[in-house]
């Protein structure tokens, strides 16, 4: 179907001037609608992947219900710019905040006009980002919906770690005796590394409603003031433990190095940007979370590097179906990188726990 058609059943959009290819992102297609009408707004226009989600239905209900709680906190707050602040999403024609047209699934929303993103990873941006996740996990707490999760078991570390031993059990290519080391490595944390399965279940840990992609460039920022707007990409957001919002973003962003970066002794932990990150995030959340929580934010920092190690462990043993590859050993040079970051960021425990004790 022709976009102009697909526009049409978003009826709040009005005749438009130019539709533009945004290129940001990488998992849907994303247009800028120009309105004709210079006094009037522009928007996003978004094909969804449903390759990657499957449950179109359930993605757009979390987004809607979150979207809508968000607004309303900000509306009673007199929040100024409200419209600058939270993603407003679109109608259609049938009442839907998507549109199905026979081969995919388009959604539209206002566009925030004078914004930018921002890629750089400083202690200054880190600061922001941990205060601006924070702000959204605080005002998420008291949704009174239940939300579902749009890629089930996202962050579960129990079940990424079945996944490895099904492949170590299976060694549909052969590959288990070079990497049988580092299989062993793996186990010897994995009871540990469990541990927030283990205390959900013991009714000690609560799953709050997270973003589940924090990065430097989820967030709008004006333009000009540079002033923190909003959280964008909601794709994941779900249910989930505050440690993938908290350990998720320090996986990347505390690391300086790329994530398959051969050179082992190029990784490190960035205790600067732990630092500024958690300095923000506990500005805005401790209002909200548990001791428990609190506690672990040193043992979420060291899960995901662990998590990614897994992943790509597995997806090595089995013949590299999941993860896209440039060459034969690059799933095994992703396994080392990321096994590497996790044992540094071991070693900043110490140093981590004194920090978060400095500050809660």
């Amino acid at each position: 179907m022709e976009l102009e058609a697909i526009i049409k059943q978003f009826p709040q959009i009005g005749q438009t001037a130019e539709i533009k290819p945004l290129t940001s992102g990488f998992i849907n297609r994303t247009y800028v609608v120009v309105s004709e009408n210079p006094a009037a707004p522009d928007y996003i226009l978004q094909r969804i992947n449903h390759q990657v989600f499957r449950n179109i239905d359930l993605l757009m209900h979390n987004i809607e219900t979150v979207t809508r709680h968000v607004y309303d906190k900000l509306k009673a707050a007199h929040t100024s710019d409200i419209d600058r602040k939270v993603l407003r999403f679109l109608p259609t024609t049938e009442g839907k905040i998507y549109y199905f047209d026979g081969e995919g699934y388009w959604r539209a929303c206002l566009f925030i006009p004078h914004s930018k993103t921002l890629n750089a990873v400083t202690p200054e941006t880190s600061y922001l980002v941990g205060l601006k996740f924070g702000e959204f996990e605080s005002m998420l707490a008291d949704v009174p919906e239940k939300l579902g999760e749009p890629i089930p078991d996202f962050h579960n570390m129990e079940l990424r770690l079945r996944q490895l031993r099904e492949a170590v059990t299976a060694n549909p290519v052969g590959r288990l005796n070079e990497v049988r080391s580092i299989v062993d490595d793996i186990e010897k944390d994995a009871k540990e590394m469990c541990k927030a399965e283990e205390l959900y279940r013991q009714g000690l840990l609560p799953k709050r409603i997270c973003h589940c992609d924090t990065k430097v460039s989820n967030m709008l920022f004006d333009e000009e003031t540079d002033e923190v707007l909003c959280v964008i990409d909601l794709d994941t957001v779900m249910p989930s433990f505050v440690f993938s919002d908290f350990g998720d973003f320090l996986r990347s962003a505390a690391n300086p190095a790329p994530e398959d970066e051969p050179d082992l002794t190029k990784i490190r932990f960035n205790m600067e940007i732990f630092r500024a990150f958690a300095k923000g995030y506990l500005e805005s959340a401790k209002s909200f979370l548990t001791p428990i929580e609190i506690d672990n934010l040193p043992y979420a920092a060291t899960l995901f590097p662990y998590m990614q190690a897994v992943r790509f462990l597995a997806d090595y043993i089995n013949g590299d179906t999941y993860y896209q590859i440039r060459y034969e050993t690059h799933n095994l040079v992703r396994t080392k990188a990321q096994y590497q970051l996790f044992r540094e960021a071991v070693k900043a425990v110490p140093a981590m726990k004194a920090y978060i004790e400095s500050i809660r």
